[in-house]
């Protein structure tokens, strides 16, 4: 999870609006084209290459005084150095573009790196100072690109949608060569605006499980995720978890059976992260599923797992504990919000990770390993040694309690891996995601023999 959770753990800096250390793993406030103050676009300018010269005090010259109450040189410098530390190398800067977010002019600069994209938005007063700078990333595009489809040795590709009309979500089907019919798998993807592969700076993981799979003799379908085919869907509005993740992987469960040449008897679910967090409550609305894959099994509540995620970055990044403390007193006090979440907070009301209330709502209670345990299904849980996302010694550690003499489970353990199941660093941390892998091909082996035996 994004981006992360899966996601990837992104800290961007909001300076003027609230506190300079936020988490985001979702759409930044939506931005509309605005005509930019050629004054303003000037100054946006100056103040960015000031940042990429290393000048951070004449660059935090041009604030205001609010600004600089809050943001002190060494701050403003280690971020904005931090960004290619944890996102790779930037590849460009775009030119300055007026925007107009919630209502306020902007200056917007798109950062490319590796990993991801950002929007560098600099806000301006009556004055021509500086009196907020947000880095966020950039606003996605709600095209979605034709898949390219590939063939292997013993395996092809075809398009197929997972749900049907306007909901529809564009997806690939890896299937064996054939005729079937194949067992199945449905991949499900971890939090954030994913695509079919599960994209995360140059790795795919999901292309990798659906490539190895379907060598083995298991269709495979991967899918749009609807964060990504429609954005527009989940800004500044009320939606739930299963708005993002449980209807569509149902859909695309259904888009299996429907199908000749798929086994209808055995469509499995492999949910990674967020996905695999509510597997068990995919498969507890269709109760023909086969089994469920859990790969980075979360056991922990979300807004438990996000302050711990950003205490493990802020200490690969040297910081002290009083500087982590500081920083994470914001997610801490939107942690307790969300625990104490009641009736009155409307549905649509942005909470923690800027997700609204209704989604925290549909959260609420959801225990996966309780959950897994009501099941009538056989489940296989696998965890990376060397995830720092969803961890061994919080997450893995609840699997193994539970499921220790139930014959139903399987539970595997890779010392080596990361969250995406490639290697893992030493400690671990977001440079991992950087580094070109694929998915181990002893997990694959272990995923596709289990599906054999059921």
């Amino acid at each position: 999870m994004r981006k992360v959770f899966i996601v990837i753990a992104l800290i961007t800096l909001a300076i003027g609006t609230g506190g300079w250390w936020l988490y985001t793993k979702i759409m930044p406030p939506p931005a509309e084209a605005a005509e930019a103050d050629p004054r303003h676009a000037q100054l946006a300018g100056q103040f960015l290459d000031l940042l990429d010269a290393g000048r951070y005090a004449d660059a935090l010259a041009m604030a205001d005084d609010k600004m600089r109450e809050v943001l002190d040189v060494k701050t403003l410098g280690e971020t904005w150095e931090t960004l290619p530390k944890q996102l790779g190398a930037r590849t460009s800067r775009s030119a300055v573009r007026g925007e107009r977010v919630g209502g306020m002019p902007a200056l917007t600069s798109t950062l490319v790196f590796p990993m991801m994209p950002l929007d560098a938005r600099v806000f301006f007063d009556e004055a021509d100072r500086i009196s907020g700078f947000r880095l966020v990333p950039a606003q996605a595009a709600t095209a979605v690109a034709p898949a390219k489809l590939e063939q292997g040795a013993n395996w092809r590709e075809i398009e197929l949608a997972a749900g049907a009309g306007q909901d529809a979500l564009p997806g690939t089907l890896t299937l064996p060569q054939g005729n079937g019919p194949f067992p199945a798998v449905v991949l499900v993807h971890g939090s954030g605006a994913h695509d079919r592969d599960e994209t995360i700076g140059p790795n795919k993981p999901f292309r990798d499980l659906a490539h190895g799979l379907a060598g083995h003799g298991i269709a495979v379908l991967r899918y749009e995720k609807r964060t990504r085919v429609h954005p527009e869907r989940f800004r500044e509005q009320a939606f739930t978890v299963d708005d993002e993740v449980t209807f569509d992987a149902i859909a695309a469960v259904a888009a299996l059976r429907a199908r000749a040449d798929i086994d209808a008897t055995r469509v499995f679910v492999a949910g990674h992260s967020l996905g695999a967090m509510m597997a068990p409550r995919i498969a507890a609305r269709d109760a023909q599923l086969a089994g469920i894959v859990l790969l980075a099994a979360p056991a922990r509540a979300l807004e438990d797992m996000v302050p711990q995620q950003l205490r493990h970055i802020a200490t690969l990044e040297g910081k002290s504990a009083a500087e982590i403390e500081a920083a994470l007193a914001p997610v801490e006090q939107q942690r307790a919000v969300v625990k104490a979440l009641d009736a009155g907070v409307a549905d649509a009301t942005p909470l923690m990770l800027g997700l609204p209330a209704s989604y925290w709502r549909s959260l609420a209670g959801h225990d996966p390993v309780a959950a897994s345990r009501s099941l009538a299904l056989p489940l296989l849980v696998l965890q990376g040694g060397r995830d720092y996302q969803v961890t061994p010694a919080d997450d893995f550690v609840r699997w193994r309690e539970a499921f220790a003499d139930d014959p139903r489970a399987t539970l595997r353990e890779y010392p080596l891996l990361g969250h995406l199941f490639m290697p893992g660093g030493d400690p671990p941390g977001p440079q991992d995601y950087l580094a070109e892998g694929h998915v181990d091909a002893g997990v694959i082996d272990d995923i596709a023999a289990w599906i054999k035996a059921h």
